[in-house]
């Protein structure tokens, strides 16, 4: 009990002492204890805890309601992770997730929002199977301060994203000014090794126009595939809180009806888990996939291009190399042969989608830059493109805009004074932490 206020990372003469001022206290309140609860009273009180409890433990099995469990691992009153596990294997209905750094008073501790747990498990819903876009509530700002500040701070500080975007009349602007304001907007882009692109994304979205940019993930992480009793409250919750849904074309058909911002990668998984020597090479399919539905709802189209995964990482062992090592590849053929599919139709390496991870080494980061090219609008457009050929005609132009952007930044990046990290920190060690850091010029 005395440990409960007591944080790991200070230092240790802080934690002693924190730790010694906390046991004085109960010292002095242990003294009086026995004046407030008597010796046969608290006797007393235990019958009766202990006969509720076993009351409590011959109805479990009754209970067919859904049922969530937060379980803090660093509880020193009582056991509460063990507890968990128990209820779990006698509850019919039953989802635990484990918070390893919280005590014993877990929703008044910081870092744990109930409601963030709910949404994160798919708790709140309208009805019995939960539908991921009328059933979504928007972060708050404390979710999003969690999720960008805390877990991703430092992936955003190392990348020091930059983003440009282009005007009707065709000028490139630096910021966003050229992204429509209002829905339906359908972003096309490319899929930056191991899908570090989408965080800097979501948050220069948000932090500049205030819009909440929809994802579309693995199917997988909706599925329940990956958890388990001992599941900490981790990436496939918090992903669904900041929107992101399961790729799938009714999703996409969804969003788009209500007039949202779409993220979308065709190239997927292929894309984001390349092999050495394809970064920037896009693997799309060959099937209009999402042309002729952002012409059902008359959406906008923004093809984009991302640079910078080189400038991030090192990638030493592709899905090749893996496959060489015994063990590693007998447990990515595991892993792959029960997840879902989701490209069955399709033909050509993009439906070739091996998941697992590759062996990256980071380097001494560089910069993320981002190019959203001059908006495509199909307002209008919905008979021509019921015609496959016309459909298709758009999709290799998306596609050739896509590339065009990546071509560019290739190049201007190299113009870049604050491209390094270094470069980056000594200007805002001279402005201030949160100034804008200057760029190229566009």
């Amino acid at each position: 009990m005395a440990m409960v206020g007591v944080e790991d990372r200070l230092p240790s003469r802080l934690k002693i002492g924190k730790l010694y001022q906390n046991l004085m206290a109960l010292l002095h309140n242990l003294s009086v204890v026995a004046d407030i609860i008597p010796k046969d009273t608290l006797v007393w009180k235990m019958k009766l805890l202990r006969s509720a409890a076993d009351y409590a433990n011959s109805c479990l099995h009754n209970v067919k309601a859904e049922v969530l469990l937060l379980a803090s691992e660093k509880d020193r009153l009582l056991p509460s992770r063990d507890e968990a596990l128990r209820l779990k294997s006698l509850l019919q209905n039953c989802t635990v997730r484990n918070f390893k750094a919280n005590g014993h008073a877990i929703l008044l501790e910081d870092g744990v929002g109930l409601l963030t747990a709910i949404k994160g498990t798919s708790k709140y819903r309208r009805s019995k199977r939960i539908d991921f876009v009328s059933d979504y509530l928007p972060p708050s700002t404390s979710e999003f301060k969690s999720f960008f500040e805390e877990a991703y701070g430092l992936l955003l500080y190392a990348a020091g994203s930059t983003m440009f975007s282009t005007l009707e009349d065709g000028k490139i602007v630096k910021g966003l000014a050229g992204v429509p304001n209002e829905g339906p907007v359908l972003l096309v882009g490319y899929h930056m090794l191991m899908a570090f692109d989408i965080y800097p994304l979501g948050e220069g979205f948000l932090r500049e126009k205030n819009i909440m940019v929809r994802g579309l993930g693995h199917p997988d992480l909706f599925t329940g595939k990956l958890e388990d009793s001992s599941n900490e409250f981790a990436y496939a919750e918090w992903i669904r809180v900041m929107g992101t849904v399961a790729g799938t074309a009714s999703n996409l058909f969804k969003l788009l009806s209500t007039k949202s911002h779409v993220v979308l990668y065709p190239g997927g998984a292929r894309e984001s888990l390349h092999n050495k020597g394809e970064e920037y090479k896009l693997f799309w399919p060959d099937q209009q996939e999402f042309v002729r539905t952002a012409a059902r709802f008359g959406a906008t189209i923004v093809p984009f291009g991302t640079v910078g995964e080189d400038d991030l990482t090192h990638l030493v062992l592709d899905y090749h190399d893996m496959m060489k090592i015994p063990i590693v590849s007998d447990y990515i053929r595991e892993v792959n042969s029960k997840a879902t599919r989701i490209r069955d139709n399709s033909k050509g390496e993009v439906a070739n989608q091996q998941v697992y991870i590759p062996g990256v080494l980071p380097k001494l980061p560089g910069r993320f830059y981002y190019l959203f090219g001059k908006p495509i609008k199909t307002k209008g457009m919905e008979d021509m493109l019921r015609d496959r050929e016309n459909a298709n005609q758009l999709y290799l132009h998306v596609k050739s805009e896509v590339e065009n952007n990546i071509a560019y930044l290739l190049k201007k990046r190299e113009e870049d004074p604050y491209r390094s990290l270094i470069n980056r920190t000594i200007y805002q060690a001279l402005h201030s932490p949160s100034s804008n850091v200057p760029t190229f010029d566009p």
